[in-house]
């Protein structure tokens, strides 16, 4: 009945990944080029120490709708200037361009490539991946961006331990592993140091209802709100947690709350639904 649904909102930890914002889109496909047809982009330069000498990024209509035709014109002009770049200075900034390019289009596995080649900061490279990672529709796929978000983040950890952001996303990178608990943990790690951290509350949460342990999301998410009031996508989860749980009043009241708080449509159909199951 409702658990189907929940799977939906929690599978490959999509809203995990991206709890300020409902996600909209999903990983590009790599295997395709701007008009279908597999060609892999060959650089013969890295920009970053980190990365190795060839990197290959391409372009694909099939997610996330059609490029537009002069949106592709554009790529394959700053594509092919960024091969032939003189100068490691330019091939960075071409880099950028198509990162910024790619990620509008929401390809955001070619996004990432790009910015790993323009820029030599862990953690935006790292941060870069995650999010392909967190929105990557393909299992093969998510698992391939989680390893390159290791990769990067991993480092950001051993020079800055205390970096609560980079070990919580490198968490989820395991939760969606064969090895789950070293994630968990690793959340629980930053609760303890940090008792009301949004973020990690947030994944314990809704790690909670994936599982469906409810009494625990009611606590996590109630934890949340305390410092963090203005988080409805927490109060969201909270009133699915006590839908679950058997507390109707207490969720049609959470609902009908955020109806006149947010303005976001996909969030309000969700909301909607919800509480045309509690009448």
């Amino acid at each position: 009945m409702l658990k189907s649904r929940i799977i939906l909102f929690v599978v490959a930890i999509a809203l995990v990944a991206v709890f300020f914002s409902l996600p909209k889109v999903v990983v590009d496909n790599e295997n395709d080029s701007i008009d279908g047809r597999s060609e892999p982009i060959e650089t013969n330069s890295s920009t970053n120490g980190n990365s190795t000498e060839s990197s290959t990024a391409t372009m694909s209509g099939s997610h996330g709708g059609n490029i537009p035709a002069d949106v592709k014109r554009d790529i394959e002009r700053l594509r092919n200037s960024f091969m032939v770049a003189e100068s490691q200075e330019n091939s960075v900034i071409f880099a950028d361009s198509l990162a910024s390019m790619f990620k509008e289009l929401n390809r955001l596995d070619s996004a990432a490539k790009y910015v790993e080649l323009s820029t030599e900061d862990n953690e935006i490279i790292g941060n870069a991946y995650y999010e392909a990672f967190s929105f990557a529709a393909d299992v093969d796929k998510a698992k391939g961006l989680a390893v390159k978000t290791r990769e990067y983040l991993q480092k950001v950890l051993d020079n800055n331990p205390s970096n609560n952001s980079a070990k919580i996303k490198l968490a989820m990178t395991y939760v969606s592993s064969e090895n789950p608990m070293k994630g968990i943990s690793m959340l629980l790690e930053v609760v303890e140091e940090d008792p009301y951290n949004e973020e990690a509350l947030f994944n314990l949460g809704i790690l909670s209802i994936q599982s469906g342990q409810f009494n625990k999301a009611i606590e996590r998410f109630e934890k949340l709100l305390k410092n963090h009031p203005e988080n409805i996508q927490a109060e969201f989860y909270l009133a699915l947690s006590f839908m679950n749980n058997g507390q109707k009043a207490k969720a049609r009241t959470l609902f009908s709350e955020i109806k006149n708080k947010s303005n976001d449509e996909q969030l309000l159909a969700a909301v909607d639904s919800y509480l045309n199951e509690l009448k």
